[in-house]
């Protein structure tokens, strides 16, 4: 996780909901429903709680996207990010070009696998974070998580040979049970491959007075199998990285 997207694709799913159904779904909920695992995509998300909710008739998908995305970019997607005016001018980063150096002059190969439309994630990782053609899938690329594929794909790319006991272990960052349970289905695909499902709850959870509702996000987190939480993803370094690597089962 590498941008703190709760003022902007969570901003955008909810007023969305508004747009169609009048009411704002608060903050809780949508963590209910990504903690369900099926709910990656904003979109589809969207229109379940508008669904929850009893609204009737459901807007037709397609124009769902279109208010989504006018909401979240605020211009066209494939044009000029300069020209954006939407909420995803509002997304903290995590973490700094030097997380991504650090990791390579361990020799850690990483990539992203991620649910965000290709324009979004390529313009936070090259031209906020500054990356070079970043390994990536995003959506679109591959089916969206919880499945593996696109999380094979890329740890196959990065690893240079066919995943199994000879390859390098491979860890895998996210903040969703979706993200979890990516791991999980890969490890069933690929059983003789070494994995870590790393962990940890999104910014919007990390106030002190979020301390109840952040150890109940992080429980389910671990009861859908996450391997280790961390308390931010700045905190990952690589000697951590390198350590639980090693104690990969």
């Amino acid at each position: 996780m590498v941008r703190d997207v709760a003022g902007s694709y969570r901003r955008a799913l909810s007023e969305t909901v508004h747009h169609y159904g009048g009411w704002r779904p608060e903050p809780a909920s949508i963590d209910a429903l990504k903690g369900e695992g099926r709910w990656n995509n904003d979109w589809e998300a969207s229109l379940e709680l508008l669904r929850r909710g009893g609204h009737s008739p459901l807007p037709a998908f397609d124009a769902l996207v279109a208010v989504f995305s006018a909401f979240y970019f605020g211009g066209d997607p494939e044009g000029d990010p300069a020209r954006w005016r939407g909420f995803i001018g509002s997304e903290p980063l995590l973490v700094s070009q030097a997380f991504f150096e650090a990791l390579s002059d361990q020799t850690i190969a990483w990539g992203f696998v991620s649910g965000a439309e290709p324009p979004s994630a390529r313009y936070v990782l090259q031209q906020r974070l500054g990356l070079t053609n970043p390994p990536l899938i995003a959506m679109g690329d591959a089916p969206d998580k919880p499945d593996p594929t696109g999380l094979l794909r890329l740890a196959e790319a990065l690893a240079g040979c066919p995943l199994g006991p000879e390859a390098p272990p491979i860890a895998y960052l996210g903040d969703t049970v979706a993200d979890v349970m990516t791991v999980q289905r890969a490890r069933q695909a690929q059983p003789q491959q070494r994995w870590q499902s790393l962990a940890v709850a999104p910014p919007h959870l990390h106030g002190a007075e979020h301390l109840e509702a952040r150890q109940a996000y992080e429980q389910g987190l671990l009861d859908a199998g996450a391997d280790r939480l961390l308390s931010h993803t700045a905190s990952l370094t690589p000697a951590l990285l390198l350590d639980w690597l090693e104690e990969s089962p």
